[in-house]
């Protein structure tokens, strides 16, 4: 069975909405990132990196959120998460899912976790980068809003849903708590906007709400 490490709220959340949108049976295994378990010795034989989530099915052990979103969209073709292979609509999957893993992302963890990007102690340096994080993130948001009214159809790739609206509904939440000039939350751009809302009309994606006991506001 599949065995899904997960924390609420944090980047599993995107691989637990796609393997409800999926239906097959899973397991989620808390890892308490209240008492470190992330980085206690058995998570770490999973993941050296300590970082959330991992997925485990059979005897392969796999991490980095993307990737385990790209492994249950090719081990589950059924459910249609992921364009066929070799086409156009495949290529800018593939380039959607690793903007957002690789540029947006990476960003949004710059602005939660300034002060790995500086020395210990070195409140007003991570201040910096948060803002500069805040307002590159901005423009992001921007591109990122823009694709959706490039087609003006209601998901990220155009007329059908796919795996990377699940990751870019993940990032977009964590937006939520925005403020100020340097960048509004996702909610608030014209075309992102409806999209976290049929996001959220979704049955996968208010079941993975629920079992996560987050709670409202959702985006």
């Amino acid at each position: 069975m599949l065995e899904l490490h997960h924390y609420p709220g944090n980047a599993s959340l995107a691989p637990h909405i796609l393997l409800r949108e999926i239906g097959v049976p899973f397991t989620l295994v808390l890892v308490d990132r209240a008492v470190q378990a992330h980085k206690r010795p058995a998570y770490l034989a999973l993941n050296p990196n300590g970082q959330i989530p991992v997925l485990r099915d059979g005897d392969l052990v796999l991490y980095e959120a993307a990737a385990i979103c790209l492994h249950l969209a090719d081990t589950h073709p059924g459910a249609a998460l992921a364009p066929a292979l070799g086409t156009r609509e495949r290529a800018h999957f593939y380039k959607w899912l690793v903007w957002m893993t690789n540029t947006l992302q990476a960003t949004l963890m710059h602005y939660f976790y300034p002060e790995r990007l500086v020395d210990e102690g070195n409140a007003d340096g991570a201040a910096q980068v948060r803002r500069l994080a805040q307002g590159r993130i901005g423009g992001l948001l921007d591109q990122l809003d823009a694709q959706f009214a490039s087609h003006g159809q209601p998901w990220l790739l155009g007329e059908h849903h796919s795996a990377a609206d699940a990751y870019a509904f993940m990032l977009c939440r964590w937006t939520r708590g925005f403020e100020g000039p340097a960048s509004a939350p996702a909610r608030l751009r014209p075309h992102l906007g409806p999209f976290l809302q049929r996001m959220l009309a979704r049955p996968a994606v208010l079941q993975v709400l629920a079992d996560e006991g987050l709670s409202a506001p959702w985006v």
